[in-house]
């Protein structure tokens, strides 16, 4: 004596209610999948972008000062570094691009005669 279960044919009002599930399931799993998908190209474009810049960084830096040159301040305003010195009593910014170390610019202070 076998025991099955009969599984009734669904009415038509029903398959269509099954379809239509079904593709708004699928439409659902599909925007997730794009969505993770998205994310993922996201991350590993920053990891990519960052790796690159670390290895700019990483490099060492000798910035040379004027003969008796004093560091007053020191700031980052933005990608640029900021230095303030003292060279015999004249003020002088110094910037340097935060990225390469390069330097950006340079701006002395001189009283008017």
């Amino acid at each position: 004596m076998t025991t099955e279960t009969a599984v009734p044919e669904p009415t038509p009002e029903q398959a269509a209610l099954f379809a239509r599930v079904r593709r708004m399931m699928l439409i659902a799993g599909l925007t997730t999948a794009l969505a993770i998908c998205a994310v993922l190209i996201a991350v590993g474009y920053r990891l990519f972008k960052s790796e690159g810049r670390a290895a700019e960084v990483a490099s060492e830096v000798t910035a040379t000062l004027p003969r008796g040159a004093k560091i007053v301040a020191t700031g980052v305003a933005g990608d640029r570094l900021v230095i303030t010195l003292d060279v015999g009593g004249v003020t002088e910014i110094r910037t340097f691009d935060v990225h390469t170390l390069k330097p950006a610019g340079k701006l002395k202070f001189a009283n008017e005669p």
